[in-house]
């Protein structure tokens, strides 16, 4: 059986490539001094750095048609707030306000003295906080109910019964004539069998503030006057106290956007030292010292001529952005590799433009296949629900561009001047014309030091590194061997099934303070909130988002019992809730109204708002109809991301099952919670679409559709190893991740492309053969490649940021599993799959017939 090869595409462009090569090679001077020009206008646009960079957490970190959204706007017309009557579980916008966790530093109770004392003292404190010189108090700032600021209820109860501080039910207690839900405002309770508190570990204190307009510059200071207050405040022996204000998140992130700069300068000295290193040569006139330097700036120069275009045309910069000059270095270095070492197989004494035009033959094709699957799944991740990953993959895009266009010109130009040096003979350090021989008369140190220019006589070519003489004699021989290929398929099918395994465990969501440094107010608070009071979740509307009859008795009980569906579910407490219409249907009764009557129903509803105001807030009464009404119900045992999602989830099933009207649900907190819907089938969907692409593309370059499809294949592979061992390393599903994960993916194609272009490219005829001379070939470039990238983003696994990390870990996994594909599995692969040529056949033929 013969092998097709489909080369209608790739020879003609093999053959553009040459030419290229041969034109860079007769003037690299231009090819130089030009993108040096073009990188030095472009790289103007950081100027305008600050201006560019949009970090608005709601607005880059959710999804833009998130639903939650449309239920936001919907709430906002049909339930406009009411300053003079602030309710917090009615908010359905971003408040001003700030809050404090204060935590018993001993296993004492908090509420009892001497915790409590220090409470009350750092409360007493935080509203004697004023701004424009004293004149503008929290009295005057502060959200307001009944004309009075909304205070912290706990606080008064508890002082005024000096006589049994803990004599509080839990949660839900009587003040007044009011219910007060203490859920979420003490943590860590421990009640006796009536649910009165007998000790509790944490109390939550809030200060909510006026989002008036001619009050919004005085709300500022106010609140950073809060933060200086609580970040010197030291007089409390104790409690442990941790503190948050609703600008924390977002003036978190604005002031780490560019952290990742000194990471990448540090990853940058790194990619250098180790680039350096392993093109070191012993030979003075083969060393590609200077070359290693170039490539790594090579790249440099095409993240600053990418990154100043796109600032110059005012591409928003979000946080997510910093992670993309990481990619990009781990490109360039690939290519740097796969260059250099199609170089070094040239015949030396051939002239430059003509070694340049064979090293462009081979090593850009296969440059240029992983060029385009790159920008292609960056193209794709441009069209993402997240305006997060649109910026980084906008960057990323452009960034990969300009590196391929780069490293074909200012690379390829430097690698043609560095041949005219080694052409004249000449010391890579000092340029001076050294001989190539040593004489009996020179010193040892003369003949390391100023000797070179030796070369393989039998190829022409320079004269093959210990390490690729290792995957020659060493490697790919015992690779090829039919027992190590036995062993090799058991790990690969080990490997695989551990992946699938882990594929059904990954965990999904995101925790809010993973945008935050580990060691700021924002996580310690969060943790804090996460660790004291999760037993309670957040309050969730439960809205009837149309026109319905409630004084049809009928009508009524099938609405009545979907809410009582909602009350059912696992993570509601059934017996914390608050309806108007029960409410209104009590006070029916007693007054011994016929409610099923509209004309009453409709009549009486004003009188009943006014003895219980706030529930006017729910009610949306148009003339003789209701467009729109909501309600209120608990959750409870939301501790982690995973149980919000189960909430989500389970909640909006709920109000899908009621046929009594059309329902929806929302808190606040619903706008994040968004992207659990998007997060998994958007990466499943970048991933196939991905994937198809790449197929594409290498079965038009790649001459020979099998080997194009153990291209592919191993993108799903490595997809597969890459989710699975996530688990092991405690890495979620989430929308940062999936950022990181979706574009990670694509490196896969690197090492498998590059591999499989080389041994169908090999003259060789067996594909035992073929798999050795590819192994020598491109087996080290791929390991220099894998290595120096790894190395270069391991600094990320010390940053304090989890996005960094996050990025560290996959990106760890993705250049390890990949690389041990190209090195292993896939050759491995093709010489069990590749159809032998006829070539081959008639010489084993003949072979045959001689024995005989």
């Amino acid at each position: 059986m013969s092998c097709r090869r489909t080369d209608c595409v790739a020879k003609p462009l093999s053959g553009l490539f040459e030419r290229l090569g041969s034109l860079v090679g007769s003037f690299p001077f231009y090819f130089l001094v030009i993108p040096l020009i073009l990188s030095a206008a472009l790289g103007g646009g950081f100027t305008f750095l600050k201006d560019r960079e949009d970090n608005d957490f709601e607005r880059q970190f959710t999804p833009r048609k998130g639903p939650s959204k449309v239920t936001r706007a919907f709430i906002r017309e049909n339930f406009p707030y009411n300053d003079s009557m602030f309710s917090e579980k009615r908010l359905y916008d971003k408040e001003n306000f700030a809050s404090i966790i204060a935590v018993s530093t001993g296993t004492s109770n908090i509420l009892t003295n001497p915790a409590f004392e220090d409470i009350v003292r750092l409360n007493n404190r935080v509203l004697d906080i004023s701004v424009h010189n004293r004149s503008i108090g929290f009295k005057d700032l502060c959200a307001k109910s009944r004309g009075e600021c909304v205070s912290n209820i706990l606080l008064e109860m508890i002082s005024s019964n000096e006589t049994d501080q803990t004599s509080i039910v839990f949660p839900v207690q009587t003040h007044g004539s009011s219910s007060v839900f203490l859920g979420s405002v003490l943590g860590g309770v421990t009640t006796d069998a009536n649910g009165s508190v007998i000790s509790a570990q944490a109390v939550k204190l809030l200060y909510y503030l006026d989002d008036k307009e001619n009050t919004v510059d005085a709300s500022k200071l106010w609140l950073r006057a809060f933060k200086v207050l609580l970040s010197e405040e030291k007089d409390r022996k104790h409690v442990d106290v941790s503190y948050f204000t609703s600008k924390s998140k977002q003036q978190e992130i604005d002031s780490h956007t560019t952290d990742g700069i000194p990471l990448f300068l540090i990853t940058y000295a790194c990619a250098i030292t180790f680039s350096v290193i392993s093109c070191l040569r012993f030979d003075n006139v083969r060393n590609k010292v200077w070359v290693a330097v170039f490539g790594v700036l090579s790249t440099g120069l095409a993240v600053l001529s990418s990154f100043g275009l796109l600032l110059y045309i005012g591409v928003p910069f979000s946080i997510t952005v910093a992670n993309s000059p990481f990619l990009i270095l781990g490109i360039g270095l690939n290519n740097m590799f796969v260059m250099v070492s199609d170089w070094q197989h040239t015949n030396v004494k051939d002239p430059v433009p003509k070694r340049l035009a064979h090293t462009y033959k081979d090593a850009v094709m296969s440059v240029t296949i992983t060029f385009l699957t790159d920008v292609f799944k960056f193209s794709i991740g441009v069209m993402s629900d997240f305006p997060s990953v649109q910026s980084f993959c906008l960057y990323a895009s452009v960034s990969i561009v300009f590196c391929y266009v780069y490293t074909i010109t200012l690379f390829g130009a430097f690698l043609a001047l560095n041949g005219r040096r080694e052409a004249s003979n000449r010391h890579w350090l000092t340029c001076m014309e050294i001989p190539s021989d040593h004489s009996d008369r020179d010193s040892v140190m003369y003949s390391i030091c100023c000797v070179g220019g030796g070369y393989d006589q039998n190829t022409g070519a320079e004269k093959k590194q210990p390490a690729s003489n290792f995957f020659k004699d060493y490697y790919g021989p015992f690779l090829i061997k039919p027992c190590v290929k036995g062993v090799v398929i058991f790990i690969y099918v080990v490997y695989l099934a551990a992946s699938i395994y882990g594929c059904f465990h990954v965990q999904q969501g995101i925790e809010l303070y993973d945008l935050a440094a580990d060691n700021s107010h924002v996580t310690r608070f969060n943790r804090k909130d996460r660790q004291y009071f999760s037993d309670y979740g957040p309050s969730v509307m439960v809205i009837v988002n149309e026109e319905f009859p409630y004084w049809d008795k009928t009508k009524r009980q099938q609405l009545l019992g979907c809410i009582e569906d909602f009350k059912k579910l696992q993570f509601v407490d059934e017996d914390v809730s608050t309806s108007w219409l029960d409410s209104y249907l009590s006070y029916g009764r007693e007054a011994h109204l016929n409610l099923d009557d509209k004309d009453v129903f409709l009549k009486n509803l004003f009188p009943f708002f006014d003895l219980f105001p706030f529930f006017k807030q729910d009610v949306n009464l148009t003339g003789d109809s209701v467009h729109a009404s909501r309600f209120f119900i608990q959750t409870i045992e939301i501790a982690n991301a995973s149980m919000e999602i189960k909430m989500l989830s389970g909640l909006k099933t709920t109000t899908g099952r009621c046929s009594a009207a059309s329902l929806s649900v929302y808190n606040q907190k619903f706008i994040f919670y968004d992207q659990y819907d998007v997060v998994v089938s958007s990466t499943i969907k970048n991933v196939v679409v991905i994937t198809a692409g790449m197929l594409v593309v290498s079965l038009l370059l790649i001459p020979d559709p099998l080997c194009a499809l153990c291209v592919t294949c191993s993108i799903g592979s490595v997809t597969v190893g890459v989710t699975g061992f996530m688990v092991l390393w405690n890495v979620s599903l989430d929308s940062i991740s999936m950022i990181v994960f979706t574009v990670c993916i694509g490196f896969t194609v690197d090492f498998s492309a590059h591999m499989s272009n080389a041994f169908v490219s090999s003259k060789k005829t067996s594909p035992n053969d073929k798999a050795v001379d590819a192994l020598s070939s491109l087996g080290y470039p791929i390991l220099q490649g894998a290595v120096s990238t790894i190395l270069g983003v391991s600094v990320l696994a010390t940053s304090e940021f989890h996005t960094f990390r996050t990025f560290f870990k996959i990106f760890f996994l993705v250049m390890f599993i990949g690389m041990i594909h190209g090195l292993i599995f896939i050759p491995v692969t093709l010489t069990q799959s590749t159809c032998r040529s006829k070539k081959e056949e008639s010489k084993d033929k003949s072979l045959q017939s001689s024995k005989l």
